[in-house]
C-alpha cells in the first residue's frame, strides 16, 4: 500500500500545484482554459493516437468486458437516479447526480496514472472505459435531458449526439489511431517522435489543469456531493467488480477496469451542467471533494488490484 500510495504521489503533488497556482491567482480561469484547451485538442489527442496506433484492437476488444463495464455503472447510475428522486430532487437534476456518480477523470487523470502504475498494457482497456463512458453514457445524458425537455427524442437528437462524438479529439483521435493501426504500417519515424513529444506534455499539463481548475470551485451541498463522491469511489469499482465476477472478466483486464472505476469525477461532467444550467455546484463540489479524496481512495484500489486482490 505505501509502495503505491508514493507512486501516485507525484500525481496527486502535480494537480495540488495547480490547485494552489489557481488559489493564488498565479495561474488565472483564462489561464487555465486555455491549459485544458492545449491538453485536450492537442496533447492528450497526440497520446491517444499513438497508444492506439499501437494496439491490436482483435486482441484487446472483449465483449464480456464492455458488458461488465456497462452493468456495473449502469447498476450505479440508476441507484443513484433513483436515490435523487426518493429525495425530492427534480428529474433533470436526478439524471445528473447519476451521471456525476459514475463518469470518472479517464481521459486526463486514469490513462497516464494506469498506464505507468499497471504497465503500458493497461493503455487497451481504459481505452475501452473511456470510450463506453464517451458514446454510450455522454449519449444517455443528451437524450434523457433532451427527451425531458422536449417532451420526446427526435431525430435531430441523434444528429446531435452525432454530431459531438464526431467533434470530440479523444474519440477521433483513438478511431485515427485504430484505423492507421489496422493497416499494419509503422509510423514514421518522424512523425512517431512528433506525437511522442506532444504527447509527453499531456500528463503534467493535464494534472495541472485538473487542480487549477479545482481552484475556482466552491463548496456547495456538501451532504450531497459527498454521497456522490462515495458512489464514484466506492459503489462504482465494487459494482463494476461484481459485474465482471458475474461475466467472467478476471485477471489484469479485470484489476484495470476497476481501477478505471475508481477514478473521481471527471470534469466534463461540469461543463456539461453549465452547459444545461442544471445542478453546476452540486457537480463542482462532488468533483473537488472526490479528486481529494481520491488520493486515498485510488491508491487503495490500485494496491488492492495489483496483488491479485
Amino acid at each position: 500500500m505505501l509502495e503505491i500510495f508514493l507512486k501516485t504521489l507525484p500525481f496527486f503533488a502535480v494537480i495540488g500545484l495547480g490547485y494552489l497556482s489557481g488559489r493564488a491567482r498565479f495561474f488565472t480561469e483564462e489561464a487555465t482554459a486555455y491549459l485544458t484547451r492545449f491538453v485536450f485538442y492537442f496533447a492528450l489527442s497526440a497520446m491517444l493516437f499513438g497508444f492506439a496506433a499501437n494496439l491490436d484492437v482483435a486482441e484487446i476488444f472483449s465483449w464480456p468486458f464492455v458488458f461488465a463495464y456497462l452493468l456495473g455503472t449502469t447498476t450505479i447510475w440508476l441507484l443513484v437516479a433513483a436515490v435523487a428522486l426518493y429525495r425530492g430532487t427534480g428529474k433533470e437534476e436526478a439524471v445528473f447526480e447519476a451521471h456525476t456518480g459514475v463518469i470518472g477523470n479517464v481521459g486526463f487523470l486514469g490513462i497516464p496514472m494506469l498506464a505507468l502504475l499497471l504497465g503500458p498494457a493497461a493503455v487497451g482497456p481504459v481505452l475501452l472505459v473511456l470510450a463506453v463512458d464517451l458514446i454510450v453514457f455522454s449519449s444517455i445524458l443528451t437524450m434523457v435531458i433532451t427527451g425531458l425537455r422536449a417532451g420526446r427524442v427526435s431525430l435531430a437528437t441523434f444528429g446531435v449526439l452525432g454530431m459531438g462524438l464526431a467533434r470530440n479529439p479523444m474519440i477521433v483521435s483513438v478511431v485515427l489511431g485504430i484505423l492507421w493501426g489496422s493497416t499494419g504500417f509503422s509510423l514514421p519515424a518522424p512523425v512517431n517522435e512528433f506525437l511522442t513529444l506532444l504527447g509527453a506534455a499531456a500528463t503534467p499539463c493535464a494534472l495541472f489543469a485538473i487542480g487549477a481548475s479545482l481552484a475556482g470551485r466552491s463548496a456547495e451541498r456538501l451532504q450531497v456531493a459527498a454521497w456522490l463522491s462515495f458512489s464514484k469511489l466506492v459503489m462504482h469499482p465494487l459494482a463494476v467488480a461484481a459485474a465482471c465476477w458475474l461475466f467472467g472478466v478476471t485477471g489484469y483486464a479485470a484489476g484495470v477496469m476497476i481501477a478505471a472505476s475508481a477514478l473521481p469525477v471527471a470534469g466534463n461532467v461540469f461543463i456539461l451542467a453549465q452547459h444545461y444550467r442544471v445542478a453546476p455546484q452540486r457537480v463542482s463540489t462532488a468533483i473537488l471533494l472526490s479528486t481529494a479524496a481520491s488520493v486515498l481512495t485510488v491508491t487503495g484500489v490500485i494496491a488492492l488490484v495489483s496483488q491479485g486482490g
